[in-house]
């Protein structure tokens, strides 16, 4: 019995050391929730301003051909941007990338199309590493706290790929694949083709602000809507990065809130097992001394 005892001490004492690992990485996750929710709504109003530009700048030149807002003939190279975390300890968050990453390349090249991927984050990398499958390009060390400058890098690499031809190494399509953070217990993963834009001709500017003004542009409407839209293809990665951090931190938060429960629940269940086997040590040596005593009255009453 001895030695069961201390085995599962040495257990409780293990889980103990894990409980309090699990439940440090649940408080600096939850700290940096609250710093990623507030960069996330500092972005907002300039996500906001820009897609109202682009929408007033669409609605009044709606037959404007620019390569970014009309479907293009030529789509078959295709580029997916998947949005992973550089840190494991979250349970399904980088799994559930990769796994829509995988269905959405089946469906494209079920229709004839060639992928080719760029990936944020080391989880999906070490990943397409490990399988031997090819990456254009990829970006590391920030999924936890992007900056807008890997935004814009990332933005001007996949705008410059649009711009080419196919045959040329372009792309016809850029599709993304991030997790949308929907609350502290829920993220949605979620996939958008952002090239080209699908920019709806409207006769009001969103949030109901009446008829949209008449507008001159300078020095041409072509030359601002390149460089708009260029400014709001950045603006899209740069909210979609900021999303993928708050959902990182909220799922690795998750993570090991769950992961510190089961620890407290074994350690339950293992401190009554040794308290049994305490007691069944007792009762043992209780009997063997019980059992001495009689022995040695029975040999004196027969002396």
């Amino acid at each position: 019995m001895g030695a069961e005892l201390r085995k599962l001490r040495g257990r409780i004492r293990s889980i103990k050391s894990t409980a309090k690992i699990t439940r440090a990485q649940e408080l600096i996750a939850t700290s940096r929730i609250s710093r990623a929710q507030a960069r996330q709504a500092a972005s907002r109003p300039y996500a906001r301003q820009i897609t109202r530009a682009v929408s007033a700048l669409v609605t009044h030149n709606v037959s404007e051909d620019h390569a970014l807002l009309n479907r293009r003939p030529d789509a078959s190279r295709v580029a997916i941007l998947m949005i992973t975390g550089d840190r494991g300890f979250c349970g399904a968050y980088n799994a559930n990338v990769l796994r829509h990453a995988n269905a959405l390349t089946k469906m494209l090249k079920a229709e004839g199309k060639d992928v080719v991927f760029y990936i944020t984050g080391r989880k999906g990398v070490d990943n397409f590493t490990f399988n031997g499958r090819p990456i254009e390009r990829f970006w590391v060390g920030e999924s936890g706290e992007p900056t807008y400058a890997t935004a814009a890098e990332i933005g001007k690499e996949l705008v410059e790929r649009f711009s080419m031809p196919t045959t040329e190494g372009g792309v016809g399509e850029v599709h993304v694949i991030f997790t949308r953070f929907v609350s502290m217990i829920s993220q949605q993963m979620t996939v958008r083709r952002i090239l080209p834009l699908e920019i709806e001709d409207v006769e009001e500017l969103p949030g109901g602000e009446g008829p949209a003004a008449s507008y001159d542009f300078e020095p041409s409407v072509s030359e601002v809507l390149d460089a708009l839209i260029q400014q709001y293809v950045r603006g899209r990665i740069w909210n979609m990065l900021l999303e993928s951090a708050a959902s990182e931190h909220a799922a690795r938060r998750q993570a090991m809130m769950s992961a510190t429960d089961n620890a407290n629940d074994l350690i339950f269940r293992l401190s009554r097992q040794a308290n049994e086997a305490r007691q069944a040590e007792i009762t043992n040596e209780l009997i063997d001394i019980v059992s001495g005593a009689n022995a040695l009255t029975a040999t004196t009453k027969d002396d």
